[in-house]
């Protein structure tokens, strides 16, 4: 069972002349691997429960409390809180009065200040050992020491207790800082509320500051029924404020008790507005943090094999809660995954000795199975595991799976192992042995007689994680959504890269998986440049879609920003850097294989830690008096499981840190498997180019057909309605086809609706892969995947022959097996326009390489018609001539005019002259207009 607990036990004695000590203390132990027995472990739960039961934030027989107010500052998903608290003495005896705070376990507490009767005690984070030596001179006054630990799995518990006289004033002010991840689709930020008696002054206030914008904001009733309504949230398009602030008559159980009903956890959910798929790259004071989190793609098939402890530990509710919870989750499997089920106590069976179908017969079969099993015996966690590694690699090796697939196991355990291999730290580096890179292993622990520990760190060094289930009557429920988090992988071998010279110090920037719902972060130091602007380039693959996305940022305009702002967290860039490199260290530090590298990675720990004052396993927070002649020390508590510390736990999306981990550069030992993306990438920007020689068709709609063999370029409109598909071009030769659906303008205008291209497709049918463009999306599918993007981000995507290169807010270029190449140009206008609307041109090079089946309303042109233009005279309009043209044995009436082409400016576009057909282009076109009119975007229209 895990136990690292920033454990802040204090015991602040008054002694004759006003001497004070206050004493944290607990240290680092190096892994040890022992088998504790039942007994020891059902001991800890029990103290876990009580602990839980009899917390109170403020503790004393006879004294008031005139203030609890919590403050959270949550800028860009970085969070610092501060918990004050002022308390009398009232009774008439000298007592001791405790105060204690709960901390989720991923944060890092940053200071703590106490004012004791005037007396001020401000704190400072100091290496361990210094931080003793200094605090052993105040011990060696005849002063004494204390340590109470308790356990939790989510939460660390901050403890501190004052010995004080009657009439005393006591301030107490707690700071801690953290990231907040995103599960599910969103951040939740909890607030552990439990003062235990009735407050005069009660608050709770969130900031939230989101430069890109908030897109939602929920206070979950998590509280109780009574203070659902005294929750305020007030939201802006980047800013929110959440209040609670209860009055006297509000915090009491009933109208007549006397005591407080706030005893629980107060939650904020939110999220983000993104307008792409490429992330969020934000640079302040120094430092930048990119955001991915990628939605709207298809997800990955999926191989599982689900491993389940039915040892006699798990009889009752645990084996009750576990098989309603396998049977939702198997039911949840799509056609295209694979699965099996290993079931284990002192033996090991297989429902499937080989990963099958995920098919309704196979998963009805499963629930059978599921529903059959009876726990008894001991537990062999290890041959489990062994099994279930050995069938995946049978599975990769027979070619039975596809090679773009997520392969992982699921571990379900209540127990330490009692049969064949019992060592921890043999069985952990057995897996580990056997398990390929591809491979992520992830636990789910039930109840507190598991070794958290130990299923947590066999799971972080697979590329997995762990999660602690409670044995309650919700069990199926937190098992179901632990599998929620990890049911949808959209990416794999994610990489984040950055141009060469303008970064340093970046944090781990490959990750194996993406799921959906979370996050990926990196962060990193900026380096000077000539430059405002920094740029990521992020490669990632996807459901038969290889991906290249490039974000851009301003390095300046976040900091102006931030300085406008009253409530945000101006430090939260280097903070956040600080915290995740901490963190990913402290899960390097456990995979080193030496000693000395184990020191080297211990000694940038610890200097981190001093530098951006976070109390970890390596530091101490030292409280003193002003004159420094009082001394307080906060340390944290021994972590006998897992040695250097928890991991990575409250890492970036839920990924897990693979041995890819790479923080500030790649240790020698750790073995990078994620190729960089090619070098010419990270040099600039992503390139573009289409051929000079187009025929085109923009605006409403206007097209430009270029002959060359006649020197003259020819324009038409066509005049349909909103809703019409025409098709631009179709090759039943190379099986490609391009279609334009209209749309038209908000109102008629000049006793006219105009109509402008809405949507284009480009259909690849030997492949079946269709790209649909609208202005506000690019979607690529395939018949079974479907792939959105955003005109936001500049972008790369590559699926089997087709090509997609989007550039930002531009234009999107499709080109199929290089030989064929569609431009489509975005056109923005005023939102509140009251005509026009956002459209599309589309610009087809003239020497795309098609079949001699190409034809449309502008493939056929790829067979130049031959032209004459002849008789040329003034017109009705004296700036526009007439003319007589004859092409396919007709003989029209032209008139000179100019249309534009706007792919070098788009607001003003550059004149094309040309000679102008009317009738929306009949005799120059083959047949009538409306025999281009198809059914679908995907449709091949009828040969004429």
């Amino acid at each position: 069972m895990r136990r690292l607990l920033l454990l802040l036990q204090g015991l602040l004695i008054l002694h004759q002349g006003l001497c004070f000590e206050f004493v944290i203390d607990g240290e680092w132990e190096d892994e040890v691997s022992h088998v504790r027995d039942h007994r020891e472990r059902h001991k800890r739960a029990i103290l876990t429960s009580e602990e839980q039961e009899d917390f109170e934030a403020i503790r004393g027989d006879d004294i008031t409390v005139k203030s609890y107010k919590v403050e959270s500052r949550i800028t860009s998903r970085f969070a610092h809180t501060t918990v004050r608290s002022s308390v009398v003495n009232s009774g008439s005896k000298a007592q001791s009065i405790a105060f204690n705070v709960q901390v989720p376990k991923r944060a890092f507490i940053s200071n703590f200040t106490m004012n004791v009767n005037g007396i001020t005690f401000v704190g400072s984070v100091k290496e361990k050992t210094v931080a003793r030596n200094l605090y052993a001179q105040a011990r060696a006054k005849n002063k004494a020491a204390g340590i109470v630990r308790t356990n939790s799995q989510d939460l660390e518990t901050f403890k501190t207790e004052v010995h004080v006289p009657p009439g005393s004033n006591i301030e107490f002010e707690l700071h801690y800082q953290e990231m907040m991840l995103r599960r599910l689709g969103s951040y939740e930020h909890t607030l552990f509320l439990q003062p235990g008696r009735l407050v005069p002054q009660f608050q709770v206030d969130v900031y939230i500051f989101e430069p890109k914008g908030i897109s939602m904001v929920e206070t979950p009733n998590t509280l109780g029924e009574q203070f659902a309504e005294l929750i305020q949230v007030t939201t802006t398009k980047d800013k929110s404020h959440i209040v609670f602030k209860p009055s006297l008559q509000q915090q009491k159980k009933c109208d007549n008790c006397t005591g407080s009903a706030i005893d629980g956890v107060f939650t904020v959910k939110y999220d983000v507005t993104r307008d792409s798929n490429a992330g969020e790259l934000q640079v302040s004071d120094g430092h930048f943090v990119h955001f991915f989190a990628p939605s709207k793609l298809s997800p990955l098939p999926k191989n599982i094999v689900f491993v389940i402890d039915v040892s006699g530990s798990m009889w009752g509710v645990k084996m009750k809660q576990t098989v309603e919870a396998m049977k939702a989750i198997v039911d949840d499997l799509t056609i295209d995954d694979h699965f099996s089920i290993i079931d284990f106590n002192h033996n090991v069976r297989c429902w499937s000795e080989e990963l099958v179908p995920a098919s309704s017969i196979q998963i009805a079969d499963a629930k059978k199975y599921i529903q059959s099993i009876k726990p008894s015996g001991g537990t062999n966690i290890n041959e489990a595991l062994m099994r279930a590694v050995q069938m995946l690699v049978r599975a990769a090796n027979q070619g039975l799976i596809d090679p773009r697939s997520v392969s992982m196991i699921i571990l379900v355990s209540d127990g330490d192992p009692t049969v064949g291999e019992i060592k921890l730290s043999t069985i952990q580096k057995n897996v580990k042995r056997v398990m390929r890179e591809e491979f992520s292993l992830f636990s789910l622990g039930i109840g507190f007689d598991v070794d958290y520990d130990f299923l947590e760190r066999i799971a972080m060094e697979n590329r997995g994680m762990a999660q602690r289930i409670y044995a309650n009557h919700d069990a199926a429920e937190q098992l179901r959504a632990f599998y929620s988090q990890v049911s949808s992988p959209l990416l794999t071998r994610v990489t984040v890269q950055f141009p060469e010279a303008s970064v340093t110090d970046v944090t781990q920037n490959r990750f194996d998986k993406y799921f959906e719902g979370s996050e990926l972060v990196v962060a990193g130091r900026v380096l000077p440049s000539v430059s405002d602007t920094l740029t990521s380039f992020t490669t990632a693959s996807a459901a038969r879609l290889d991906i290249t996305l490039e974000t851009e940022t301003d390095m300046t305009e976040l900091d102006a920003e931030l300085a406008k702002q009253q409530h945000s967290f101006t430090g939260f860039a280097k903070q956040m850097w600080a915290y995740l490199t901490i963190k990913q260290l402290i899960s390097e530090r456990s995979l080193a294989p030496t000693a000395a590298k184990k020191r080297k990675i211990t000694q940038r720990i610890m200097t981190l830690s001093l530098e951006h004052q976070f109390v970890t396993p390596l530091t101490a927070l030292l409280v003193e008096s002003d004159d420094a002649t009082e001394r307080l020390l906060a340390d944290s508590p021994k972590d006998p499981k897992q040695g250097c510390c928890s991991g990575m736990s409250g890492g970036a999306s839920f990924t897990g840190p693979s041995p890819s981990t790479i923080v500030y550069e790649p240790p020698p030992w750790v073995h990078v498997t994620t190729p960089s993306p090619p070098r010419s990438i990270l040099k600039g920007p992503l390139e573009f180019s289409v051929s000079d020689k187009v025929h085109l068709v923009d605006n409403d709609p206007h097209f430009i057909i270029r002959l060359p063999g006649s020197n003259v370029d020819v324009c038409f409109n066509i005049d349909s309605k909103p809703g019409h598909i025409l098709n631009l071009m179709s090759d039943n030769g190379t099986g490609v086809v391009v279609n334009g659906q209209l749309i038209g303008s908000k109102q008629v205008h000049k006793s006219k609706l105009r109509t402008y291209f809405g949507i284009i497709s480009v259909y690849y049918q030997p492949d079946g892969v269709s790209v649909t463009v609208g202005t506000d999306y690019i979607r690529v599918t395939d018949g079974r995947n479907n792939h959105s993007f955003t005109w936001g981000a500049t972008a790369e995507i590559t699926q089997d022959g087709v090509r997609i290169s989007i550039r930002k807010n531009s234009v999107a270029t499709i080109t199929i097996n290089d030989n064929i190449q569609v431009m489509v140009l975005l056109h923005r206008v005023w939102k509140k326009h009251p005509f026009n609307v956002d459209f599309l041109g589309v610009y087809i090079p003239t020497e795309n390489y098609y079949s001699p089946l190409v034809h449309g309303l502008i493939g056929q042109f790829n067979r130049e018609p031959e032209v004459s233009v002849y008789d040329i005279h003034e017109g009705a309009d004296p700036l526009k001539k007439e003319a007589t043209m004859e092409v396919k044995g007709n003989k029209l009436l032209v008139t000179r005019g100019w249309q534009k082409d706007y792919r070098q400016d788009k607001k003003r576009g550059s004149n094309v002259y040309c000679w102008f057909i009317h009738n929306s282009g009949k005799g120059f076109i083959d047949g009538h207009y409306t025999n281009y009119i198809v059914p679908d975007l995907t449709s091949f229209p009828q040969m004429l």
